[in-house]
């Protein structure tokens, strides 16, 4: 089976897609196939990042990461639907994160 890229799909192509990877999720979920859910979860916010712009999210800014309260990061670079950047954690190392993990920080960007 050909699957088109994220990258390749309209906008109403990836909300159906989004929508399908939850309903498998919740599946694997509830059959306890913990890593299928993960999986199946990793790939619906990757899809998200895609309903997005990318130059809505600014370099040098810091973003709240979606389900770790508290933790800021903040972009380095773009390169795609990923941002490129370091958690406010000491030695924390350069990591990409997708862009719909990041919501706009109430804290001042630096």
């Amino acid at each position: 089976m050909l699957t088109k890229r994220y990258s390749m799909m309209t906008e109403h192509e990836l909300r159906m897609e989004i929508a399908s990877l939850n309903d498998q999720a919740k599946k694997a979920e509830q059959l306890g196939m913990v890593n299928e859910y993960a999986v199946l979860e990793r790939k619906a916010v990757l899809a998200k990042s895609y309903l997005l712009n990318p130059a809505d999210f600014v370099v040098n800014e810091r973003y709240e990461l979606e389900g770790d309260p508290g933790v800021l990061f903040q972009i380095e670079y773009m390169n795609g639907v990923f941002a490129w950047g370091r958690r406010n954690v000491d030695n924390s190392k350069e990591e990409g994160i997708p862009i719909s993990l990041l919501k706009k920080s109430k804290r001042e960007s630096i």
